[in-house]
């Protein structure tokens, strides 16, 4: 296996040990999870239901109008904005708590601002 194969296939366990937690953690609590998806320019939001298969909120940086709102699309007041955002379609679907599942990615940065940001809004984890 090289290297780069490797990588992968550690980050792909990391993030199915994180998920295998959050989806035992939301199914036994009867709460859909908070999925927060991070790219280099980008970051991705989204509030799912895991029993019924659908997504209830979303959010990221690509949407026109959180795009002209910010200067940058990869820096914590991008994922702040995201978070807020988030929270709000949430709430608006009825949805108040959530488990949070941060993918194969370390809670801290963009990660935690959303996070914060989320929570400050309204959504509780």
């Amino acid at each position: 296996m090289s290297k780069a194969a490797s990588k992968i296939a550690s980050k792909q366990r990391r993030a199915w040990r994180v998920r295998k937690v959050v989806k035992q953690a939301s199914e036994k609590n009867n709460r859909p999870r908070l999925s927060v998806h991070r790219s280099g320019q980008h970051i991705y939001a989204q509030v799912i239901d895991d029993v019924k298969g659908v997504t209830l909120a979303a959010a990221s940086t690509v949407e026109a109008d959180v795009k002209k709102s910010l200067k940058k699309t990869a820096n914590k007041e991008a994922a702040q904005a995201v978070g807020k955002l988030v929270a709000e379609r949430a709430k608006k679907a009825g949805v108040d708590t959530v488990a949070f599942d941060r993918g194969s990615h370390a809670y801290h940065g963009r990660i935690k601002a959303l996070a914060d940001a989320a929570r400050e809004a309204g959504l509780s984890f």
